[in-house]
């Protein structure tokens, strides 16, 4: 299963590329789906924004994003980056004093804010001192009308970027009235970006919207219920770091990442994932092998005298068939995880006591026996103890999917 996005770039004075609108499609074709507009809002920052990281698609530059009523009014853009993203207010937007006082939040907090397709309405007047950008539309205003806004509110400090910018005469005069940026088919048509998707089981979703509907999150079970889906710590996980440049140290299990993330957030997050879940297109037996694979390294690990910490061992074995389950390279999923370096290279290469339990682990998937005698040697464990482990693993990674296959 896959989602989709459209972007078209914004250009500045000097005609270079400052940052791509997103719109959200929900196939190859490139128009606008008939759906709820929170439902699109909502998808797109989680499937096309959360789950894959600016960097990877959108080569750093700010990402301009609509966002409706109920999205703003419910503070949903404090899940998104404030240097990486520019808050479009959509025009359906109504002015009252709810959505006032989202807006002003989201400026103190260091966001730039957008009126897109704008049209003057003394009741936006109050939300300028909190606008960074107005939006005017040259084909709903009028090439002539848009042009006479700007010149004769060149004393607002805020930008101006002209929307639908279709031809070279659309463009000059526009840039000679004093636009700052500009967009449109003049330039560039949206082009459409195809991504597998990342999202949540349904049984899981519920669970957590189960867990943060209580008046204070118990944070040891959304722990246990977010450890039990390898697409949604995958999320997690990218999620955390994405939206915290600034860690003292790489993320190393999903405690430290639910607390990284904290209450509040945590809340919009699932919110986010509720709204947008879908199931992955992948045979369950491959995703009950994640779950497996992540407690039988547990497992081995408490066993073992080794001191590497049981959460790494969990995490390094389910995210050791990432890249089947999305379709995508490992190397390029774990830097977006960006996990601790001996945890990437223990799934990459291999290497360091991490690198062995994984080893162990494949010998036995494959019954090398021979290779799981070596393996048991150098970690000091037992072949007793790896067959414990594995009917452990097997038992748990069971109750984790019963339900989702009693439904088939």
């Amino acid at each position: 299963m896959f989602s989709y996005v459209a972007r078209q770039p914004i250009f500045n004075r000097r005609q270079q590329t400052i940052g791509y609108e997103l719109l959200f499609r929900d196939g190859e074709c490139n128009a606008f789906p008939v759906i709820d507009a929170n439902e699109a809002t909502c998808r797109l920052v989680l499937e096309n924004y959360m789950a894959i990281g600016n960097e990877r698609t959108f080569k750093g530059l700010r990402n301009f994003i609509n966002f409706p009523q109920n999205c703003l009014v419910n503070l949903m853009p404090l899940l998104l980056p404030k240097n990486k993203v520019v808050i479009e207010i959509l025009e359906t937007c109504i002015p009252n004093d709810e959505l006032f006082s989202a807006i002003k939040h989201l400026y103190k907090k260091g966001y730039i804010i957008a009126l897109d397709d704008f049209e003057y309405d003394v009741r936006w007047q109050r939300f300028f001192r909190y606008v960074h950008i107005i939006k005017l539309d040259l084909l709903m205003l009028g090439l002539e009308k848009a042009c006479d806004f700007v010149r004769n509110n060149r004393h607002i400090k805020m930008k101006f970027l002209a929307e639908k910018v279709e031809t070279y005469a659309a463009f000059q005069a526009s840039l000679d009235a004093g636009f700052d940026f500009f967009q449109g088919y003049y330039f560039s048509r949206p082009e459409v970006l195809k991504h597998r998707k990342v999202a949540a089981s349904e049984l899981i979703t519920i669970q957590l919207l189960q867990a943060i509907s209580c008046e204070s999150v118990d944070f040891d079970n959304i722990e246990n219920i977010i450890s039990s889906d390898v697409s949604l710590s995958y999320l997690l996980l990218r999620y955390v770091n994405n939206a915290n440049r600034r860690l003292i140290e790489p993320i190393s299990s999903f405690h430290q990442a639910l607390v990284y993330l904290g209450e509040e957030k945590l809340r919009m997050f699932v919110g986010v994932v509720a709204t947008a879940h879908a199931a992955l297109d992948k045979p369950k037996a491959l995703y009950a092998l994640s779950l497996q694979r992540a407690k039988m390294c547990e497992e081995l690990i408490n066993y073992s005298t080794s001191m590497i910490p049981k959460e790494q061992a969990f995490l390094a074995g389910m995210f050791s068939l990432l890249d089947a389950l999305l379709d995508s390279s490992l190397a390029d999923l774990l830097i977006l995880l960006k996990l601790q370096p001996h945890i990437q290279a223990s799934l990459l290469y291999r290497q360091g006591e991490l690198g062995q339990v994984l080893n162990l682990v494949d010998a036995f998937d494959k019954a090398d026996w021979q290779q799981v005698a070596i393996e048991c040697s150098g970690l000091g464990l037992s072949e007793q103890q790896v067959q414990e482990s594995y009917l452990q693993a097997v038992t748990w990674a069971e109750n984790c999917t019963q339900l989702d296959y009693s439904n088939e």
